[in-house]
């Protein structure tokens, strides 16, 4: 029999990939032990672009990634700029969520995909969303879904708010109320978090009287910023359980996990960077091996070719999480599972077993299509 002639291999492509990082608002107060890294999240990025050339440099795919660091204070929209004009027409993002729209709506005539690896800002997903962006990070909804699931298994479903001041705690404690009325929690108490940096000198007198409010079988946090929340477990008038944005948390990732091959990625990770991979590393990891992936059925570096993969039927993304993750069409949210996790220990991933859909379990995370008010223009 005459063999079969050998796939055609085409000319060589390169995927230019962008990385513009704004600096997040410090907390008021760090200790040595929660210094992020320097390299947060461009270590990721880093080891996605090894990965991507361990399969494609066979198929003469070639991939080079270019950071921009912005301070706290500055603009995005220059680095982008910069980035654009060298070429790059694939873009990871993480910045603040006005600023992701302004660059988004800036370049929306544009043939260039822009990754959301940072924000988890809901209205991203939902009213304000946008054609021209990929959001690899999960939403707030899609974390706190995940949490209250497990709650809700566990038959844990009385739960103490504790909200936090910033504009971002309020998002994430409207994501929890979301989560209770979706699964059937109960929020039997809510206060506002009304102390000063000081409070963690003075926690075992503070904490125990602001936290006598009846009882509960759970303290949910809301304090994406580190302000209070590390210092509630121990503290509180009942002996009870902590979770939310400290305590037990909703993360994409963590050191902790090794299922599934994940000790695989988290070994690699750590024989580039010395240290361990964390949920900001991960996502841009994610979000450069998601045009990777794209890119070995296209063999084509047209951002409007891998943009339509990312949205094929047949298209998924290895995430080492038991599944493989894939786009929903109507947000462009990467769906997930989400890991459910302490400082030393992986608990869980949910969706749990029993939260079942027409589709996708997945899609128990975060808005579902009923749900989405997302019009992509």
């Amino acid at each position: 029999m005459a063999a079969k002639p050998a796939a055609v291999i085409g000319p060589e492509q390169t995927f230019l990939i962008g990385v513009v990082r704004q600096m997040p608002e410090p907390p008021p107060w760090i200790a040595p032990l929660q210094m992020p890294p320097e390299d947060l999240g461009i270590a990721g990025a880093e080891l996605g672009i090894r990965d991507n050339l361990t399969s494609g440099r066979f198929l003469k795919l070639d991939y080079k990634l270019t950071s921009e660091i912005v301070p706290t204070d500055g603009d995005p929209l220059p680095a982008v700029q910069k980035l654009v004009d060298a070429g790059n027409r694939f873009i990871l993002l993480d910045v603040p969520p006005d600023a992701l729209l302004k660059i988004a709506d800036t370049y929306k005539d544009r043939d260039i995909v822009f990754i959301n690896v940072g924000a988890t800002d809901d209205r991203l997903r939902q009213q304000d969303c946008r054609a021209n962006v990929f959001h690899i990070a999960p939403s707030r909804s899609m974390l706190t879904d995940a949490l209250a699931q497990f709650l809700v298994t566990k038959r844990w479903q009385n739960w103490f708010l504790m909200v936090g001041r910033t504009d971002n705690d309020k998002l994430y404690a409207e994501a929890v109320r979301r989560s209770a009325k979706k699964f059937g929690g109960k929020i039997v108490a809510e206060k506002t978090w009304d102390y000063g940096p000081d409070a963690r000198a003075t926690a075992q007198s503070e904490v125990p009287r602001g936290t006598q409010v009846g009882d509960y079988d759970l303290l949910i946090v809301a304090d994406e910023l580190g302000e209070f929340g590390d210092i509630l477990p121990y503290n509180t008038w009942l002996s009870r359980p902590i979770a939310g944005t400290q305590g037990l948390m909703a993360l994409s990732w963590h050191p902790t996990m090794e299922n599934w091959g994940a000790s695989q990625l988290q070994s690699r990770f750590f024989k580039q960077s010395k240290r361990m991979m964390l949920p900001l590393d991960f996502q841009m990891w994610q979000g450069v091996f998601a045009v990777g992936s794209a890119s070995l059925k296209t063999r084509n570096s047209a951002p409007a070719k891998i943009e339509a993969q990312m949205l094929a039927p047949d298209y998924d993304l290895p995430v080492f999480k038991g599944v493989a993750a894939t786009f929903r069409d109507w947000d462009h949210q990467l769906r997930q599972p989400i890991l459910l996790t302490h400082a030393t220990n992986t608990v869980t991933l949910s969706p749990q077993a029993g939260f079942l859909h027409q589709s996708s379990p997945l899609d128990t995370l975060g808005f579902d299509r009923p749900e989405s008010l997302c019009k992509l223009k």
